[in-house]
This record gives structure tokens, sequence and C-alpha cells, in this order.
């Protein structure tokens, strides 16, 4: 057995990779900035623990994702949960569909943050329960396996052989009155009894660990920049992503204002719309509080003009109007929407205008939010957020 280094520290180094990465942010000077990135590697060192100690492939179980430390900008709409898993192996998960609008799954051969270079293609398998018309509430169970067995007239679902990561995503419309699914995976094969880790296997999932900050900036701040750097601040980029989502298209941008001005997002609807939605991120692609902060909303919780259009206004103070999407204290970061199966994909605008005649740009019906108003809606959203399990 080789001796463990005198210091934990020795094996944490490669941290500070994520902190060398404050180069690429858009402020690498900015002592906000940096303090920022700090916590940033700690929300995401945080995550790595569950990454590399909670499971394996042979014992799966899931495990938070993105939702409790906010990194990789996670919808609020989503939870998301993972596992590890083998493309040598098949695997049963089974449960009740709860009533949430959406429970997928995706397996992959590589997640991000756990290698330098993701493969290309990362071997993305999504499924779909509504594409299994599995209803509402019900209960069921799925067969993931790298082949489908012969006779087999069950649920299936195929994941790559090279498969080593399977997540899930259940979305809610209604946080409060809609039901997340519950469920189980369990490896099929046989396997020996979960085993004590060597100490030698501590270390090298600890020095794992140490990388995963600075793997995932070096994805993520990629893509935040590309949007910064192809069409600037407050005007969106439609994007269609392969692999997850593939029904989902979604719109970035990058939005930068003062403090004494405001944002007006405006966008038509879609006739046919199942479900979108808009949220707030930071300058490093993390999702911005949303439990206690009116950061995002969606089509369930959204207000639409008289004239069917939407409008959201971005602004660090309470602009008492309907959409109030509160940035949390920045006044430029990331912003996300998305269209899910619509049979339209408009392209919102961006207006930047002093606060104080903020009034002058929106209809003239548009009415006023009261601060009670407002208390009641941010109380309502607490309660509804905190009794989905996020972790």
């Amino acid at each position: 057995m080789s001796a463990m280094p005198p210091s934990i520290l020795a094996l944490l180094s490669d941290l500070e990779g994520a902190v060398a990465n404050l180069k690429d942010t858009w402020r690498p000077e900015d002592p906000a900035y940096i303090a920022d990135v700090y916590r940033q590697t700690m929300t995401s060192l945080s995550y790595a623990y569950f990454a590399y100690f909670h499971a394996d492939a042979e014992h799966p179980d899931w495990a938070p994702l993105w939702n409790p430390v906010y990194t990789l900008q996670p919808n609020p709409d989503d939870i998301y949960v993972q596992s590890p898993i083998s493309g040598r192996y098949s695997y049963r998960v089974s449960g009740n569909r709860g009533t949430c609008r959406i429970l997928s799954f995706t397996s992959q051969k590589a997640a991000s943050g756990t290698v330098d270079e993701m493969p290309h293609p990362n071997g993305h398998n999504e499924l779909d329960t509504n594409d299994l018309n599995i209803p509402l509430g019900a209960d069921f169970e799925i067969l993931f396996s790298a082949e489908k067995p012969d006779g087999y007239t069950g649920h299936w679902g195929r994941i790559d052989p090279e498969a080593t990561y399977m997540y899930l995503r259940y979305r809610s419309y209604d946080w409060l009155n809609e039901v997340d699914p519950v469920l189980s995976i369990e490896c099929l094969d046989a396997v020996p009894s979960k085993p004590r880790l060597s100490p030698e296997q501590i270390a090298d999932r600890i020095r794992e660990m140490a990388k995963f900050p600075r793997r995932k900036t070096d994805l993520y701040y990629a893509m935040q920049n590309g949007v910064k750097e192809r069409v600037g601040f407050n005007v969106f980029e439609p994007v269609r992503y392969p692999g997850a989502l593939v029904k989902q298209t979604y719109w970035p941008a990058c939005f930068q204002f003062a403090a004494d001005e405001a944002l007006i997002i405006e966008t038509e609807l879609p006739e046919v719309r199942p479900y979108w939605n808009i949220q707030l991120n930071d300058p490093y692609f993390n999702a911005l509080e949303y439990v206690y902060r009116l950061s995002s909303t969606n089509g369930h919780f959204a207000k639409t003009c008289s004239d069917g259009r939407f409008r959201a206004v971005i602004a660090l103070e309470d602009p008492g109007v309907p959409n109030w999407l509160d940035p949390a204290g920045y006044t430029e970061g990331g912003i996300y929407g998305r269209w899910y199966e619509c049979d339209t994909e408009p392209v919102p605008t961006i207006k930047r205008v002093k606060l104080a005649e903020l009034r002058d740009h929106l209809p003239a019906d548009t009415p006023f939010v009261t601060t009670e108003e407002r208390r009641r809606e941010l109380a309502d959203r607490v309660r509804a957020c905190q009794r989905r399990r996020r972790w």
C-alpha cells in the first residue's frame, strides 16, 4: 500500500486550473469576477464528489447533478439527476412517471468535466417517456442496454456500448402542483458487492475531482463567450444542439445594462407551445439564484400582454410590472430561452432603456404590480421550488 500525501492539498493542486481560466472571463482583473470564479470552483468541486464517489456502473444510484450548485446553467424548471453506467451491462429503471411535462433519459460516453476532451460524437442516446406513451402518473419500467434482447417486448432504451454515464431530467411547468417522478436504477448483471475503496483509489478520485472545475470552465466559458463574440450584447442567437433534447431550440444572449437602466425582452409566442421558458445566468454560465429570486419564468407563470406578445423586464430594482426577471445584482450575464416542440420559433428582441422611462416603452395598459403582489409571487415561488427534490 503506497503512502498517502501528507496533506490533502497536495491532491487538490489542480483546482488552480479553474482559477487560471479567469483569463477567459469578461473581466479577469475585477475582484468581483475573481471571487465569483473562486465560488464557481467550489460549486463544481462539491458536485464532483457525487461524480467520483457516490456510485459506480456496477452499483448505480441517482445522484444530484446541476441544480444544487447551479453550475452549467440548469433550467430552473428541470430537475437533473445522474448515475454511472456501462455499455457492458443492462439496467432496469422503474418507478412512477409522475405528472411533470417531460421525463427524459440521456446516456453518453463521457460526462462533461470528467475528461479533458469530450468525445465527438459523445454517444448521445435520448429517450423521452412521452414518446413511449407512458401515461402521466403511471408505474413503468424501462430496460436499458446496448442491444435489445431477442423477444423482448417491454419498454427499451439503447445505450452506447461505450457509455459511462446516464442523466435524466424531469421538467415541470407548474412547480407546486405537478408531481415529480420516483425512480430507481438497477444493474441486472451479476456483479460483486460494492467494495471498500483502496487508499490509491481514493487519492486518484480526489485528484480527478480537483481537475473537474477546470474541465467545466474549459467547455462552458467558451460557449458563453462564443455568443458574445458572434453577436455582442443584448442580441439573441438561436441554436439547436445535437444529442439531448433534439426537439428543443435554445435562444441564448449575453445581457448588459447600467444600474439606472432596464432591458425589455419582447417576442411573439408560437400558436402551439407545449413548453417555453426564459432564465438569467451569471457571466460564467451558471444559473442565477432562482429559489429566492425571480430570475426565470415559463409558459405557466408568465403573463402575456393584451396584444398576445410576451414582454419581460430585466432590472436591478423591481420595476413594478409583470414578468420581472431579477438579475440578482448582476448588470451583465447570460440569458437562455427555450422553445420546445413549438410550431414556430420566433427570435425575441432586447431593448435597453432608462429605468425611469420604462413605461414609455411598454404598452399603455401594462398592469402595475404592487409590492405586496410581488411579495406573494416570490413567496409562492419559494414554497413551490423547495417542494421539488433537487438533491
